[in-house]
């Protein structure tokens, strides 16, 4: 095989990756903060039907996680898999599963604020959503960043574990191009792509950090 045709394989490998990282961060930032809502929710029911759901999430590998969704229709409800529906499995996985984390980091973040800004906020005849959405998260943003920055670098090296249910990303591929070949190429590119990835990722998310610091 020549290199142009193993870069060309490996780069829709990287397509696929970049797939998997965005759309599991689209549905787990905003998934996170309602879950996060419901663990901190004076109802007794739904804080600990939250509890729970975090605690399985974050006390269960991704990878069986991504096993439980792949095959639990089929297993459980005797429904048909298709091959397609492994993407889908792929993103509701990782999506849940990141969602847990990002729960407990905006919880934490949510919880510092000092009980003197809502009170301020009231006295000044903000809502509660406006309170909220323009005087707390905003703050609790700068401070909950560099937590998110830790798991969504951690995402980034997450999504080789699509392989446990053959669904063809990065690490797939190049595992898959490496035992055909009997090379270490397509894992030294993989692992050439992984690092850059991460650090795009990690100095977007140290921009981001700078530009709000007027929230200090």
């Amino acid at each position: 095989m020549s290199l142009q045709v193993m870069l060309s394989q490996l780069s829709a490998g990287m397509v696929t990756t970049i797939l998997i990282f965005v759309l599991t961060l689209l549905f787990s930032l905003p998934l996170g903060l309602i879950i996060s809502f419901g663990r901190m929710s004076e109802n007794f029911l739904i804080r600990n039907i939250a509890k729970i759901y975090i605690s399985i999430m974050r006390g269960t590998p991704l990878m069986l996680q991504l096993l439980v969704v792949y095959f639990g229709p089929y297993y459980i409800f005797g429904i048909s898999i298709s091959s397609s529906y492994r993407a889908y499995a792929v993103i509701i996985a990782f999506s849940i599963n990141y969602a847990a984390y990002f729960a407990e980091i905006y919880r934490g973040g949510i919880e510092s604020m000092p009980d003197g800004q809502y009170e301020a906020a009231k006295v000044l005849g903000y809502t509660k959503n406006q309170t909220f959405f323009k005087i707390i998260l905003p703050q609790v943003v700068k401070r909950i960043l560099p937590s998110v920055t830790n798991e969504v670098i951690t995402l980034v090296k997450d999504t080789s574990l699509a392989f446990s249910i053959a669904y063809a990303e990065m690490f797939t591929i190049a595992k898959s191009i490496a035992a055909s070949q009997k090379s270490m190429i397509p894992f030294v590119a993989a692992a050439i792509f992984y690092y850059v990835f991460n650090f795009f990722v990690a100095s977007l998310m140290e921009f981001w950090e700078k530009k709000m610091s007027y929230y200090r």
